[in-house]
């Protein structure tokens, strides 16, 4: 199976990437995962849901650790082919 996360931390700082922002970054990166897009207003990460699943619980867990109050966050099943 297939899943896309995306997800955005909170709070936001226009201004420059907050410590959460730059830890959620590296931990998607750092990620066995397809079709990384890390973007200022939200991010998106695709490959296999054991790949997925391990990496949300780093995210979650590391970004909390650096301060972030929310984190949103959607999870999908993708089709095999990525349809």
């Amino acid at each position: 199976m297939r899943l896309r996360v995306e997800f955005t931390t909170e709070p936001f700082d226009l201004d420059e990437a907050p410590a959460h922002a730059v830890v959620a970054r590296e931990v998607i990166q750092a990620a066995q995962l397809d079709a990384v897009d890390v973007g200022p207003f939200g991010n998106t990460a695709e490959g296999g849901a054991d790949s997925v699943l391990t990496a949300v619980d780093a995210l979650l867990r590391q970004s909390l650790q650096a301060g972030a109050t929310r984190i949103s966050l959607q999870v999908n099943v993708v089709a095999e082919g990525g349809k």
